[in-house]
């Protein structure tokens, strides 16, 4: 009996550290107007007033409790033409800290896009963690 409660939790544990943490999307787009790529942390209330701010946008920024939650966001920068677009698509453990994976998406030569510039970018919220935070592109 101990030696099955002793794999029981072996097993729970080997699942708990595989856990995806939530990813919640917060603002998502193609017009920001930070026009430089970039990839951000945000662990409180300050410095998410000054990101808002920078981004550009005139709506109210939504709700994130530091307490529990940190905000990260990617911006693609200014580009010649629609048909690009980011997206972050999850973020997994790394030690104390977490990974960020995003996916980029860009017209093919062929595409017919209209020439606007666009600037895209997407802004979520994860589980805080006091550790590094690192981006990781990947692929379609």
């Amino acid at each position: 009996m101990t030696e099955m409660i002793a794999l029981t939790a072996v097993m729970l544990s080997a699942l708990l550290q595989g856990t995806v943490p939530p990813v919640r999307s917060l603002d998502k787009g193609v017009r920001s107007e930070v026009s430089a790529p970039r990839q951000v942390t945000v662990r409180d209330a300050k410095e998410w007033a000054a990101l808002w701010r920078a981004h550009g946008s005139k709506k109210a920024p939504p709700a994130v409790d530091f307490s529990r939650e940190m905000v990260v966001g990617v911006f693609m920068g200014e580009r010649p033409t629609a048909g690009f677009a980011v997206e972050i698509v999850g973020c997994r453990e790394a030690g104390n800290g977490v990974t960020v994976q995003y996916r980029e998406k860009v017209p093919d030569r062929d595409d017919i896009t209209a020439q606007v510039i666009v600037s895209p970018y997407h802004l979520a919220a994860i589980p805080r963690r006091t550790g590094a935070v690192m981006f990781e592109k990947v692929k379609n």
